[in-house]
């Protein structure tokens, strides 16, 4: 059995549907795309329209897993960045 989000085109796919890590693979997609030549001036734009779709909505994701994280952890968090010498 296969997922009616798998088997249609990625840009038909209302962006809030996808995972992360769909959303993320199909930004890089567009990222590659949009360096490479041949493009006309609509599709630059609409891939560029769709990116930003799709950061927005892979920010909003990571905010929500800091915030369910820092639920979970209270203030027990340890900062990474100081971790790391």
């Amino acid at each position: 059995m296969t997922n009616a989000i798998q088997d249609k085109p990625k840009d038909d796919i209302p962006v809030d549907q996808l995972s992360y890590e769909q959303a993320f693979t199909e930004l890089q997609t567009i990222v590659g795309e949009l360096e490479s030549e041949g493009l006309s001036l609509d599709e630059a734009l609409a891939l560029f329209e769709r990116g930003q779709e799709l950061i927005r909505y892979c920010i909003n994701l990571l905010d929500q897993t800091e915030l369910k994280v820092q639920q979970i952890l209270g203030e027990e968090i340890v900062d990474f960045e100081t971790q790391v010498e």
